[in-house]
């Protein structure tokens, strides 16, 4: 099973070397196939690797036997260097020297990058970091992109952090063949919730209501999908997936939690205005009660990834 996605227009003179749209011909002394056996034996860059979404492209990537870039800024990290241990091979790049990352993308086979608004100049700067690598990447040559990015992008949510990654995504499709991983609530989040033994009731509280649905996703399942579509991008239709491993209310996520740590629990909302001046969460949890908010296909999803994790089995996880 695919997924149909359609997120604007493709380059007309960058298409996938090993696509059936390909509109560039091929060099003449190559075949196409033989043009994507040479791709196939290139490295895979990974933007964020020694992040969460980034590690776990990687994990899902050596796990194929695939060679493996990490563009880094420093590449001595404690991180890096575990990378290194693992046959990564590592590259120096900084998204704020566009020649570094040129040439840090020279001679892939394809790159995953995701980007974040946590930097100090939040969701413009989150924008502008992608842009550029995206601008880096057509410099570089890079065959195609997978981009994580998030459920809803497209469907104008008015969620600051939203709106800056489908501004990314725009950029991307319209200078380089882009696939586009959209996923919902990371189960990572209810983390902190997890934190310490802890004795009597377990209270989750969010400031939405028990009742609201809510579709979740391991941060390992992103990188999962995010390995296949990177290494075929055939197995979606179009160009992008929003993915789940589970859709629960808040009640039923306090359940299982409460199950897991082997206490009552119970689920608690809180008023909107318990965010304090946080805007970019309030429009978020305003949006996630404005039912459907994710859309994901979850039988899609696990017809993708057959083990991907709902909530009970990524309690049971280590950590």
């Amino acid at each position: 099973m695919r997924r149909t996605g359609s997120s604007g227009p493709r380059s007309a003179d960058r298409a996938d070397p090993c696509s059936a749209r390909r509109r560039r011909p091929l060099n003449r002394s190559q075949t196409r196939g033989a043009r994507c056996q040479i791709l196939q034996t290139l490295p895979f860059a990974v933007i964020g690797a020694t992040g969460q979404q980034g590690g776990a492209v990687v994990d899902a990537l050596l796990a194929d036997g695939h060679p493996l870039r990490a563009l880094v800024r420093d590449p001595n990290s404690a991180k890096s260097r575990a990378l290194a241990h693992r046959g990564v091979t590592l590259v120096h790049a900084d998204q704020e020297d566009p020649d570094s990352m040129v040439a840090a993308l020279a001679g892939v086979a394809a790159l995953f990058m995701m980007t974040t608004f946590a930097g100090p100049k939040g969701t413009e700067g989150e924008v502008e970091h992608g842009r550029a690598i995206a601008d880096a990447a057509v410099r570089a040559d890079v065959p195609r992109v997978v981009y994580s990015s998030v459920g809803g992008a497209e469907r104008s949510s008015g969620i600051p952090h939203f709106e800056s990654k489908r501004r990314v995504e725009q950029h991307l499709a319209a200078v380089i063949p882009s696939h586009f991983i959209r996923p919902t609530f990371f189960m990572e989040n209810l983390t902190s919730a997890l934190g310490g033994v802890g004795e009597g009731e377990f209270v989750l509280r969010l400031p939405m209501a028990g009742t609201m649905p809510l579709q979740l996703i391991a941060v390992r399942d992103i990188g999962v999908v995010s390995a296949a579509v990177l290494v075929d991008p055939t197995v979606i239709d179009g160009d992008a997936i929003e993915i789940a491993g589970d859709v629960l209310t808040l009640d039923a996520i306090a359940d299982r939690i409460g199950a897991h740590l082997n206490r009552a629990s119970r689920y608690e909302a809180l008023p909107i205005g318990a965010l304090g001046d946080d805007e970019d969460r309030k429009a978020m949890f305003g949006w996630f009660a404005d039912t459907p908010a994710y859309q994901a296909d979850l039988a899609l999803t696990r017809a993708l990834h057959p083990t991907v994790f709902d909530l009970s089995t990524w309690l049971e996880q280590p950590r």
